[in-house]
């Protein structure tokens, strides 16, 4: 089984990453590794994430006609706020208007037939 110190050779010495040790002295298995929860965190920095393009803009958001879509209309997340992530759900006007950038989506159409 490895250690700690086996593991800390690639980048993983946090207690964490180590083997538990389970009720009955051996190590947890995946039973009881399964009802550990771990929660992440993600902290979003409120800062601008467009620092340059096309400034002069309101909202930058770009169309591309794309044929082969089965949607008239797809809007992907340009602004990595977005809880439905890749697709857009607006998160990007809160974030504009907190940083006062100018992001927005990419919109993929189907051309009219």
């Amino acid at each position: 089984m490895a250690s700690i110190f086996n593991l800390a050779g690639v980048g993983l010495s946090s207690p964490a990453a180590a083997p538990r040790r389970s009720r009955g002295g051996g190590f947890a298995g995946a039973a009881e590794r399964a009802r550990t929860r771990r929660v992440v965190s993600v902290r979003a920095e409120v800062q601008a994430i467009n620092p340059e393009i096309r400034k002069s803009e309101d909202k930058v958001v770009d169309s591309v006609v794309v044929s082969e879509l089965s949607k008239p209309l797809t809007a992907y997340c340009r602004c990595w706020r977005s809880g439905t992530f890749p697709l857009c759900d607006g998160s990007h006007v809160k974030h504009n208007k907190a940083t006062g950038d100018n992001v927005g989506p990419l919109l993929l159409k189907k051309p009219k037939e």
